[in-house]
């Protein structure tokens, strides 16, 4: 028989195989020796080849496995950010050997938080910065400008531990990896990164694959943490190919309103929750936490509220938030109502709309929608239905919701309002903003003070809000 013919690639300084051409060989160390190599016989390319690690690296080895129980869990400890919204949002930290890809519109500040992350970082570890879409003195402008060099002399320690690499190439940023040994790495961004072996044109789906692969793979075997900026389309969702997402450990995708506010949110995160939201206000020192969100998501009014407007009160992860949900209904100026929401889901809105018509008889069919969140943060939590759905009853009969009530509860297609989670959370938060009435489900009503007034359904609901009306 004849035998099969396959390659692998030989370091012509030591001899170590690999199944693929590497830069650089884990064995020696050397750049550029891996040469391809014809081999027959029974094994396939790559048989005995080390990948590194405690397994050996040497040609003929065979890998090692241990115990899941000999691991040291506290490998993947945390770094601290020294930004408290983005530690929230991480899950707590910065992990260890993690690689974190941030996605936004183009000047919504995400080089902004990568560089104030970057000088707030609880670490005395090096810091390095590539930037492949500004120069080394635009970034330093932008550091006077947010005033992170401020007091030192000539940037003093800070300056000195935050290292600056403008450069896309692949091999150039490596090099300057096992050179610097840094304990964070932020690259700006993914799109510019290239190297020879996948083309010689930056941003295509295999150079970013390549590129982010070896980088991830280095700080994987380093006490490191990667971010990646990435592109977005138009769309809103990250650029290039989907398996950088899955490549990564933390997906944050950076959100602005109509004003300088910016929402950061985890669509993926493996050592933390994707419920945290950060809340940041960009000014002329950068990107600040947002203390008080009242300021925010509330409008203070003297006297009744209008109608159509209604306060929920909505959990995003570990925190409270009082948000005004607006609404507008007006006749239809076609054969079809239509609904206009963005900063609630729109299917979520003609549901609740359905159950208001199928419950009270409110007749909405032929009308058009307009609901809107104060603040343009975007609502994705259950327990705001309710408030929703009376919103919506304010504004089509014209009868406004008493001043000084907060509303939550989850709204079922039967009328029923459903039990939400952490409702004396709620209503802890309500008080301390100086709302002294609450509405919500019966569920939880026996832990609820005097200021607590259960409902079945959405009837009982709307007919004790708009009783004296």
């Amino acid at each position: 028989m004849k035998k099969q013919k396959a390659f692998v690639y030989k370091c012509s300084a030591c001899g170590h195989e690999e199944p693929k051409w590497l830069g650089r060989c884990p064995e020696c160390g050397e750049w550029n020796t891996l040469i391809e190599t014809a081999v027959t016989g029974r094994g396939g390319p790559g048989q005995g080849a080390g990948h590194g690690g405690a397994g050996g690296g040497r040609s003929g080895s065979i890998p090692q496995s241990f115990p899941l129980s000999s691991i040291d869990p506290q490998e993947g400890s945390r770094i601290g950010s020294g930004i408290p919204e983005l530690d929230r949002v991480l899950g707590g930290g910065i992990m260890k050997r993690s690689a974190i890809l941030v996605g936004g519109e183009p000047g919504i500040g995400k080089s902004t938080l990568l560089l104030q992350a970057a000088a707030a970082a609880e670490t005395k570890g090096r810091i390095l910065y590539i930037s492949g879409e500004e120069s080394a003195g635009q970034i330093r402008m932008r550091a006077d400008r947010l005033g992170l060099l401020k007091g030192t002399k000539g940037g003093g320690s800070l300056g000195e531990r935050i290292e600056i690499c403008c450069s896309g190439r692949l091999e150039d940023i490596t090099a300057l990896l096992e050179s610097v040994k840094p304990v964070l790495i932020m690259v700006d961004s993914a799109q510019t990164l290239f190297t020879a072996e996948a083309g010689m044109v930056p941003g295509t789906v295999n150079q970013m694959k390549y590129c982010a692969f070896e980088l991830i793979s280095w700080v994987k075997e380093h006490d490191a943490a990667l971010f990646l900026v990435a592109h977005v389309t138009k769309e809103g969702i990250i650029s290039g190919p989907k398996t950088l997402e899955h490549m990564v450990d933390t997906v944050l995708y950076f959100e602005q309103n109509e004003g300088d506010s910016r929402f950061l949110r985890a669509a993926k995160n493996r050592f933390g929750s994707v419920d945290e939201i950060g809340i940041f206000t960009m000014g002329e020192k950068g990107l600040s936490a947002v203390e008080d969100t009242s300021l925010l998501f509330l409008v203070r009014r003297e006297g009744e509220l209008p109608a159509g407007v209604a306060t929920a009160a909505v959990l995003e992860g570990s925190r409270t938030l009082l948000v005004e949900i607006q609404a507008l209904t007006v006749p239809a100026k076609g054969a079809m109502s239509r609904v206009f929401s963005d900063r609630i889901d729109s299917a979520r809105v003609s549901r609740v709309a359905a159950a208001l018509e199928k419950h009270l008889g409110l007749r909405l069919s032929d009308q058009d929608l307009y609901v809107n969140v104060a603040g343009g943060i975007r609502i994705g939590e259950v327990g705001a239905e309710l408030a929703l759905g009376c919103a919506i009853y304010s504004a089509r009969t014209g009868l406004a919701l008493p001043a000084g009530l907060v509303i939550a509860g989850e709204l079922s297609l039967t009328g029923e309002i459903r039990p939400i989670r952490r409702l004396a959370g709620r209503v802890k938060t309500a008080r301390g903003l100086g709302f002294d009435r609450f509405i919500g489900p019966e569920e939880g009503a026996e832990t609820a003070r005097k200021e607590w007034t259960a409902v079945r359904d959405i009837k009982s609901a709307i007919k004790l809000i708009f009783a004296q009306k």
